[in-house]
């Protein structure tokens, strides 16, 4: 069977981990417990998690010209990401994520870096990537007109869209139109709601699969709310849980896959991936999710 060809556009970060008992008060200085760098942004987490899960997947990103860009393009070509559609970016450093973990918990802090210099012209030269995809999957952590560029460019090539709105902002109508289906956790799935205007929030609830964490994933089919419970696991770090859903999911929609067990194959794959830590540490295997699937 060919292998579905996933395109993702979207960030690539050094994550730098510190796991501690308690969470520092403003103005506090606490000792940790451990220290570690992991790869991670959500556009290299998710193209991880869709390669482990057997697409073929192709990474379109900027990193800086530094020790940190150049392991991530060495992780991804080891876990049969391509790199061709990596650029390095001269004047600017590798994107970063200072993750404090504390008690099944993440607070995170982003330095963009290379990932803002993923400009709407440099996307453009890359619409013969987007038209040969099965798929495109996008998130946030690149400017949003790059990401609307992207999305337009798909749509001209009737190409699916899956957009993770994460790190949240208030999205654009014509965005909102351009994309099939929205990623939204539950807080941001409630921001995007609040802020909506009334045609935004018609298209907002039918486009939306929203993860829940523990509570599982809900969604609208023919107007009529489905709710899929999680897999009960034992969290060690839920930093890529949403990343691996997502790269879960375009693996599947673009099999053709019917969208409630796109959906219920994606929550299984993000119920595992918490149960290691680091971002992409936990990402599951194809075999590891389907012995899971197949007993639903």
């Amino acid at each position: 069977m060919k292998k579905p060809r996933i395109t993702v556009l979207g960030s690539l970060n050094m994550d730098l981990v510190t796991v501690t008992a308690k969470m520092p008060l403003q103005g506090e200085t606490i000792t940790g417990q451990a220290f570690s760098t992991f790869p991670g942004g959500k556009g290299a987490n998710q193209a991880v998690a869709a390669a482990r899960l057997g697409a073929e997947v192709y990474m379109l990103g900027k990193v800086g010209n530094d020790l940190f860009g150049k392991k991530l393009k060495e992780i991804l070509t080891q876990e049969s990401v391509s790199v061709d559609f990596v650029d390095v970016a001269t004047n600017k450093e590798t994107g970063t994520a200072s993750i404090i973990i504390s008690d099944d918990d993440n607070r995170i802090i982003v330095v963009p870096g290379a990932n803002k210099e993923v400009t709407p012209e440099w996307i453009t030269s890359h619409e013969e990537q987007i038209r040969k995809s099965d798929i495109l999957l996008l998130q946030l952590e690149i400017p949003l007109e790059s990401v609307k560029k992207a999305a337009q460019i798909a749509k001209k090539h009737k190409i699916p869209v899956i957009l993770n709105p994460a790190p949240y902002q208030k999205l654009p109508t014509d965005l909102l139109k351009d994309v099939t289906y929205l990623t939204p956790n539950e807080h941001e799935y409630k921001q995007l709601l609040e802020e909506a205007t009334k045609e935004e929030f018609d298209i907002i609830r039918a486009k939306s699969i929203i993860t829940k964490g523990e509570e599982g994933v809900e969604f609208f089919l023919n107007n009529e709310k489905i709710q899929l419970n999680a897999q009960k696991v034992d969290v060690v770090d839920t930093t890529g849980a949403g990343d691996t859903f997502n790269g879960a999911l375009a693996v599947e929609l673009s099999k053709k896959q019917e969208i409630k067990e796109a959906v219920l194959f994606a929550s299984i794959a993000g119920s595992l991936s918490v149960t290691k830590l680091g971002a992409q540490s936990g990402m599951p295997s194809l075999n590891a999710v389907k012995e899971i699937y197949e007993l639903q």
